[in-house]
């Protein structure tokens, strides 16, 4: 197995990467290693991790860089393909894909703004091979106002990738919402450290069916989901609720639904400290 923290190490350019990339990278990696593919890395600076991407994923391997700075075209005499563009320009990226056509693996470590960000994703997302993935760097900016970042805020990256998160459940039937073109090619939205990876699926996705198995075998039983509970925490909200409950409310009701939500706001309280 190739050590992708190896290749950075060997690299004869400069370059930056976080220490917990390599792990997390050498996972999502490692099939497409020594693999006839495309990979597209934005912000690629003096270009040490295009050198870093070779030596990891071997010779098969096409590498373009996309870099603002246009000195960075001087690359392309160690056979790499540079693009001098901006991310956050929606023609930019049009023209881009229409000379390359469509790839396997984008890495975003370009300025990292939710504009950027955000513009790359959604600009990109239909050029991505099945089974390939867009990998977006450094989101921990979404929570920074350092730098002219000004978040976190309702518009940051993150929040906007949660959007993704609903679309991918639009999937099940119980949701009763349309799939889009987002539900039937997104399989997968993963979260690290500073890293958020949505991944393509292998073929164009359609709603989920229910199954069962041993339907002849199968027992009836109630469904204590929303069976009244009596054993409420002691305090003077909860006992205020648990009196409530006692009495027969029912889960479905608007009443339990505010002692839910309170539940739920003390646990995001605990959570956020």
């Amino acid at each position: 197995m190739k050590n992708l923290k190896n290749s950075f190490k060997k690299s004869p350019k400069y370059s930056i990467k976080w220490s917990n990339y390599f792990e997390i990278y050498e996972n999502l990696f490692k099939r497409f290693v020594n693999k006839k593919i495309t990979l597209v890395e934005i912000g690629v600076g003096d270009g040490g991790s295009l050198f870093m991407w070779r030596k990891y994923f071997g010779k098969k391997v096409k590498i373009i860089g996309i870099e603002l700075n246009p000195e960075a075209k001087k690359l392309e005499k160690n056979g790499f393909k540079i693009f001098i563009g901006d991310q956050s320009n929606p023609d930019f990226w049009k023209r881009f894909y229409k000379k390359v056509g469509k790839i396997d693996i984008l890495i975003d470590d370009g300025g990292h703004t939710n504009l950027q960000q955000v513009t790359t994703l959604m600009e990109s997302i239909k050029h991505i091979n099945y089974e390939g993935m867009i990998v977006v760097e450094d989101t921990h900016t979404s929570f920074m106002r350092e730098k002219g970042f000004k978040n976190p805020s309702r518009y940051s990256f993150i929040n906007f990738s949660k959007s993704l998160v609903e679309i991918l459940h639009r999937k099940n039937p119980m949701i009763k919402k349309e799939i889009n073109y987002f539900s039937q090619i997104i399989n997968s939205v993963e979260y690290y450290d500073s890293v958020t990876v949505i991944n393509i699926g292998k073929k164009r996705l359609t709603k989920s069916k229910h199954l069962e198995n041993n339907k002849k075998l199968r027992v009836y039983f109630d469904d204590f989901r929303f069976k009244n509970e009596n054993n409420m925490k002691n305090s003077t909200k909860e006992n205020f609720f648990s009196n409530l409950i006692k009495r027969n409310v029912s889960k479905r009701s608007y009443l339990y639904r505010i002692y839910e939500n309170w539940i739920i706001k003390k646990y995001l309280k605990i959570l956020k400290k």
